[in-house]
């Protein structure tokens, strides 16, 4: 893909972390993707990706101080639109969503899961609408990791739920069948992370390079339609990544009781 030039590149600390990772990290060899151009050892994603860590811990302590301050009336929301009522609202929602996918016992069992994805994708999401910074959403290697994430989780759940014989529905209803349903079950599992990092992938890379190359061309008014298309563009492909993740461990709970 190439390098992105944020403002953190003007760190001069960046670059001696850059050039001290990779003397670990960076491979001899390149990947020529096309339309992307040749790819190339880069920590900016990483940093980025920390930033919006550093970030969300700053906001839940502040959360977390402004719930301890309410007291007696933790129940009735602030008067003023603030951290509180932003991270209650994306809550509220995670848990909603997560109640019509999967039950209300369900959500609230695996909402430390699901609203630690919403927040951080999302959050990486909208940090890439930020003049001179770049989402740590737009680069394969951040979202595999979170779709492998979901991806173990689910086959742990699956097994936790069930034991061993969660393994069994990828044999088939009938034991002459299974030759044709195994390796149709193995594919179908496998290639779940490969769909969820490559469609995370394309919509924010898309999304960051309209919306910045309007920015470049003409930087007042023009781009606002494009900002307002580009938080759609955000909240949505959290909501696709997340809801996506609910129908998944659903699944894998409910092999079992089928």
């Amino acid at each position: 893909m190439g390098e992105h030039t944020t403002w953190i590149h003007l760190i001069p600390a960046y670059w001696n972390l850059q050039e001290w990772a990779g003397k670990y990290l960076e491979r001899h060899w390149k990947l020529e993707v096309v339309g992307l151009g040749r790819t190339h050892f880069t920590m900016i994603h990483v940093v980025i990706g920390v930033v919006v860590v550093l970030l969300l811990t700053l906001l839940g302590l502040s959360y977390r101080r402004r719930v301890a301050a309410s007291r007696d009336d933790r129940l009735v929301p602030e008067s003023r639109f603030g951290v509180r009522n932003l991270f209650e609202l994306i809550i509220d929602a995670t848990l909603s969503i997560g109640e019509g996918v999967m039950g209300r016992e369900k959500a609230e069992k695996f909402l430390p899961l699901l609203g630690t994805l919403v927040f951080f994708i999302l959050f990486n999401n909208i940090i890439g609408l930020v003049p001179g910074m770049v989402p740590a959403t737009d680069t394969l290697k951040t979202n595999f990791g979170i779709a492998l994430l979901v991806f173990f989780m689910t086959h742990i759940v699956g097994v936790k739920e069930s034991g061993m014989s969660y393994f069994k529905h990828f044999l088939g209803p009938i034991w002459w069948l299974t030759p044709l349903i195994l390796p149709i079950e193995i594919i179908s599992h496998l290639i779940r992370p490969i769909s969820l990092s490559l469609r995370l992938l394309g919509n924010m890379f898309a999304d960051h390079k309209v919306l910045g190359t309007f920015f470049l061309l003409v930087p007042i008014l023009v781009p606002l339609p494009f900002y307002v298309l580009g938080i759609l563009v955000c909240v949505v492909q959290t909501l696709v990544f997340t809801l996506l993740s609910m129908i998944y461990i659903d699944q894998a709970m409910a092999h079992e009781e089928h």
